[in-house]
């Protein structure tokens, strides 16, 4: 064991879930979304010297996104990604010798791939135990190491490539100490607002208002948080789409200043050909010039079982397109690549090595002088206020991303359902990052823009904790 790296033992996972109610439905692929359980871990490391640190993380269990099997119900779907952690959890602390934070990862990856497909659980599932608890350890890591995740990631005191593993080949190659040290986190950060399949486009559009004072209308949306880039989620009805489209048109053209869009087909496409069409479309329509001169890429169209099988460079698509759903393994970037995609998600539920495993190969790919300009995204909708919210900012920081997909302020109203002591710790810790409002702290966006100046604190973006006593136990239900 290389001893440059920090060792420690794992000695404690607790793996807990409370619910969150939305305030709006979120419709995305298949699913309207109105409520879902919030998944907590807390672990504990031993270090050499005999100290014990605790760390933890968040994440929603979102249905129909690991798995759209339409045959699960989203109760299914909770369950599974219930079973995923506790098997993560045993694997993980099955290990009582002393390593590193990337060890952990690297001796249970492949195990617990092949361990979730014996129950059925495809790859994207499977890496969600491992991403929770991989963050919960790097949190106690940053903390034993009174440092935050930005030095802790820049100096690799996780230990990627330690020699003990030969896992580290797909790492190999890409001077990832080299990448890592040269990372520069920002202070501030573009949200990047997401237009679901049923959210009102004007406030003539709100059928039942909820009336808590917080926009529900993407025009209320604009004037509330001065967004300047917005995801457009369409669903592979090309009428519908159009039609949508231009009322989502009519409200950002009104903005004097450049806005820029991202279009998400949510796995509703069969072929590169069908999305090609809805653009070709979007072209000859006078009412889109605009928004379709702002599209910066397009996010997973094609459904996973045929993603990877043909090459979308052969359309007159002319848009680089990413990967997201596909994103299942450490060399689904390297499929993609060879069949004409430019980028890939960022996303914490699918871990945060990686995210900088996929960042390396950006800069490396880049260096090479290929055609394309391969590039990150970030993309995930469902992180909430709190521990959640602030790792997955912290990780696209930390990668250079500029802007993110960052929703669940909208849907879900803040920290409202949380004890007014977690509340008030955590806009404490955040002053920056938070503000309360119509009765709740809650995610603050000023000019289209969150600050992260607080998140380079000791831990993995932390600084507050959650209150595990108003949480029960993971609540799996054997499959038996």
């Amino acid at each position: 064991m290389n001893s440059q790296f920090p060792l420690f033992k794992l000695i404690d996972v607790e793996i807990y879930e409370r619910p969150v109610l939305l305030r709006l439905p979120f419709r995305f692929g298949v699913v309207t979304l109105t409520q879902c359980p919030q998944a907590f871990v807390r672990v504990r490391i031993e270090t050499v010297k005999g100290k014990v640190f605790e760390g933890v993380s968040a994440e929603m269990m979102a249905p129909k996104w690991f798995d759209k099997n339409l045959v699960l119900t989203n109760e299914d779907n909770f369950n599974q990604l219930r079973h995923v952690l506790l098997l993560a959890r045993d694997a993980y602390l099955a290990n009582s010798t002393l390593s590193t934070a990337f060890d952990f990862f690297a001796a249970n990856y492949a195990d617990l791939q092949l361990q979730s497909a014996k129950f059925g659980y495809n790859a994207l599932l499977a890496n969600y135990g491992p991403a929770l608890i991989d963050r919960a350890i790097l949190d106690a890591l940053c903390i034993s190491e009174q440092c935050s995740v930005y030095e802790v990631i820049r100096q690799n005191k996780v230990g990627i490539e330690s020699e003990s593993q030969p896992f580290v080949t797909n790492f190999s190659n890409l001077h990832i100490e080299n990448f890592l040290a040269e990372l520069k986190p920002s202070s501030f950060i573009a949200a990047r607002h997401t237009i679901g399949m049923v959210d009102p486009i004007t406030r003539s559009d709100i059928k039942v208002s909820v009336n808590d004072g917080l926009p529900e209308s993407l025009d209320q949306v604009v004037e509330k948080y001065g967004h300047t880039f917005f995801k457009l989620k369409v669903g592979g009805n090309l009428r519908e789409d159009l039609e949508r489209l231009k009322a989502i048109a009519s409200v950002l053209d009104l903005s004097k200043d450049p806005y820029f869009a991202s279009l998400d087909g949510n796995e509703q496409y069969e072929n590169v050909n069908q999305i090609a069409e809805l653009v070709s479309h979007m072209r000859e329509t006078p009412e889109l010039n605009r928004l379709t001169s702002s599209i910066l890429f397009i996010e997973q169209p094609i459904n996973r079982q045929s993603a990877l099988s043909a090459d979308v460079r052969s359309s007159k698509l002319n848009l680089p397109v990413i990967i997201d759903e596909s994103d299942d393994s450490l060399d689904s970037f390297l499929l993609a690549k060879n069949c004409g995609y430019a980028g890939i998600s960022s996303k914490s539920c699918k871990g945060i090595y990686k995210s900088i495993l996929n960042g390396a190969r950006c800069r490396r790919w880049n260096e090479a002088g290929n055609a394309f300009n391969y590039f990150m995204t970030g993309e995930d909708l469902t992180t909430q206020a709190g521990i959640s919210v602030q790792q997955d900012l912290a990780l696209v920081n930390l990668l250079g991303i500029q802007h993110v997909e960052r929703n669940g302020h909208h849907y879900v109203n803040g920290m409202a359902a949380l004890s007014e002591s977690e509340q008030a710790a955590f806009l404490h810790a955040h002053s920056g990052l938070y503000e309360k409002s119509h009765g709740a702290v809650r995610l603050k966006i000023l000019n289209g823009k969150i600050d992260l100046r607080s998140l380079d604190c000791a831990g993995f973006a932390t600084n507050a904790k959650p209150e595990f006593k108003s949480m029960q136990v993971l609540n799996f239900q054997s499959f038996d």
